[in-house]
């Protein structure tokens, strides 16, 4: 009998029947949201935490402790009441209330700070203390090795070795350094598309760092092409998924997706992959799905 944990990964991958501008282009959704934690970051987090505990990394009497936007927290409160670990999640004040009562309903402390950056700052001074271990999605190899060995492999398996392009939204960059390595392995034609937000764009769960906050699991040569889109473009395609598709995501899947139309719109044939990151359900407090507030 399976349990919570082996129900991570092997997600569903649906194809766009409405928005594709091409018959002879197909998009695909992976949707993530379909992990038990809701995310795509259940994958990253179960690696982190199962791979810290078999090299002994974390101590006993030791807490984790994690900066996170929302979602990987999430998926670390999950797994870290499963290994029966305490854990401090540190994130913006911006976070929807949403977000910060599911941690907290697995067990989690939650601190709220000014923003990202300053939320990195907190975790790593508290683990310099030697009493937290930082699980440090952003520096961890087992972030981008999770998606190298499940992610990667199921999008080959179900699109039968088609897949032409690969999109995905940029925050760690585990997901695309991981699945860029893992299909360039198969077929290094296939291209590599991350999208980040454009000059001023808000979007949760993805950023341009600054330099000095860039993830050090980062290779830009796993990337063939980066795609800037802006907060109004991500909104309208998150609102246009549920409407059309059916596919109720969050805002960086609306970015993901409206980067997939892009390159759809600029091929004669070809099969994109674009992951779906979490459920819209995340954002309800939000104005994402407020259409009296646009």
């Amino acid at each position: 009998m399976a349990t919570l944990l082996d129900t991570i990964g092997n997600t569903p991958l649906v194809e766009l029947r409405h928005l594709s501008p091409s018959p002879q282009v197909q998009i695909f959704a992976k949707l993530e949201g379909h992990n038990p934690g809701g995310s795509v970051k259940d994958r990253p987090a179960y690696y982190m935490i199962k791979n810290a505990l078999a090299r002994g990394d974390i101590r006993p009497g030791m807490s984790l402790i994690e900066a996170t936007s929302g979602n990987t927290g999430i998926a670390l409160a999950m797994i870290a009441r499963l290994f029966d670990l305490q854990i401090e999640l540190v994130m913006p004040s911006s976070s929807t209330r949403e977000r910060v009562l599911t941690m907290q309903a697995f067990g989690a402390r939650v601190t709220l700070v000014e923003n990202m950056e300053a939320a990195r700052d907190y975790a790593a001074e508290k683990s310099a203390t030697g009493r937290y271990f930082e699980l440090n999605q952003f520096a961890n190899p087992d972030n981008a090795l999770a998606h190298y060995e499940t992610t990667g492999p199921e999008i080959w398996r179900d699109t039968r070795h088609q897949i032409t392009h690969f999109v995905s939204a940029m925050g760690t960059t585990g997901t695309i350094m991981g699945c860029s390595r893992f299909l360039k392995e198969q077929n290094p034609h296939i291209q590599i598309i991350g999208c980040q937000p454009a000059e001023g764009a808000c979007i949760p769960g993805i950023r341009k760092w600054p330099e000095a906050y860039l993830p050090k699991i980062y290779d830009p040569a796993r990337v063939d092409r980066l795609i800037e889109i802006s907060e109004d473009e991500a909104t309208r395609m998150a609102r246009r998924l549920a409407a059309e598709e059916g596919i109720f995501a969050g805002m960086s899947t609306g970015g993901a997706a409206a980067a997939a139309l892009r390159v759809a719109r600029e091929i004669d044939q070809g099969l994109i992959v674009f992951i779906a990151c979490d459920r819209g359900d995340r954002y309800l407090s939000s104005a994402l799905f407020d259409a009296s507030a646009s």
